[in-house]
């Protein structure tokens, strides 16, 4: 067969010239699909979605019925979100057998339970639960909070003093309640800006209930279910409060072997 192939070629150089168009035209197909259905270059894909939890609710630019239309769009294989991995399965099957969650941790996340557990009965994704969050690591970081208004009244009148500004600024800017201000680099700026006194003044204090230190427990979370999947071309939505989302994206931006986007690449205004 291969004696045959050879000769067929030399005999006809018309069709080895038409099978390099072929094959030159395929390579431009492919090129042209890298965002299609069913293509795959082996590249993860990450999304960093913020989320304003109770505001959803009430948002006429970013609720409930806002984040659904994104993750359609966006149409994840796996959504990795901000629920601790000792919380998911109860509130989720609590869920699917009555339709409500009462799991104490969850419920108070209107974008999981109204949002992305219903999305899981249409849609072909899997919840990973990333959060590095602990009741007793909370108890501990308002515990100290509560004594550091009387014992640290200085430092906390800094830290809200510059967490107010941000919100201000925000406000002012139009980026709060609109998922194109909120997926934006002006709004990241504000956001850490508004927080460092909080992560310089508190963060080693609160040890695991730290601003860096939280992120931190959270990223870890993220990066072993990115690198579970590694080289399998996948995408992942990450789903945590929108002032989470700059930690995060210092990191992301760091690694070269991902394709980090924005959700508005999806869905347009």
């Amino acid at each position: 067969m291969n004696m045959g192939i050879k000769t067929i070629n030399l005999i006809c150089p018309t069709h080895q010239i038409a099978k390099r168009m072929a094959l030159a035209m395929c390579a431009i197909s492919a090129l042209s699909c890298v965002g299609c259905a069913g293509f795959s270059s082996g590249r993860t894909e990450v999304i960093v979605m913020g989320m304003v939890h109770s505001e959803h609710k009430t948002s006429e630019l970013y609720g409930i019925d806002t984040i659904q239309d994104y993750i359609r769009a966006i149409n994840p294989d796996y959504i990795l979100c901000e629920i601790p991995p000792d919380r998911l399965d109860l509130a989720y099957s609590e869920f699917m057998n009555t339709g409500f969650v009462t799991e104490p941790r969850v419920r108070v996340f209107p974008e999981y339970v109204f949002g992305i557990f219903p999305l899981s009965k249409e849609m072909d994704f899997t919840i990973v639960p990333c959060a590095g969050w602990t009741s007793e690591m909370a108890l501990s970081r308002r515990t100290k909070l509560k004594r550091w208004a009387t014992t640290r009244p200085d430092d906390m009148a800094e830290v809200e003093r510059a967490e107010q500004a941000a919100d201000a600024e925000i406000k002012e800017r139009g980026l709060g309640d609109n998922p194109e201000g909120i997926h934006s680099d002006a709004y990241d700026e504000i956001v850490k800006r508004g927080l460092e006194p909080y992560n310089r003044l508190f963060n080693e204090d609160l040890n695991a209930g730290g601003w860096d230190n939280i992120n931190a427990a959270h990223y870890a979370n993220i990066e072993a279910a990115i690198e579970a999947h590694k080289g399998e071309g996948k995408r992942f939505l990450i789903t945590f409060g929108a002032w989470h989302k700059y930690w995060f994206l210092e990191k992301l931006r760091q690694r070269k072997d991902i394709t980090l986007r924005k959700p508005q690449d999806y869905l347009s205004k």
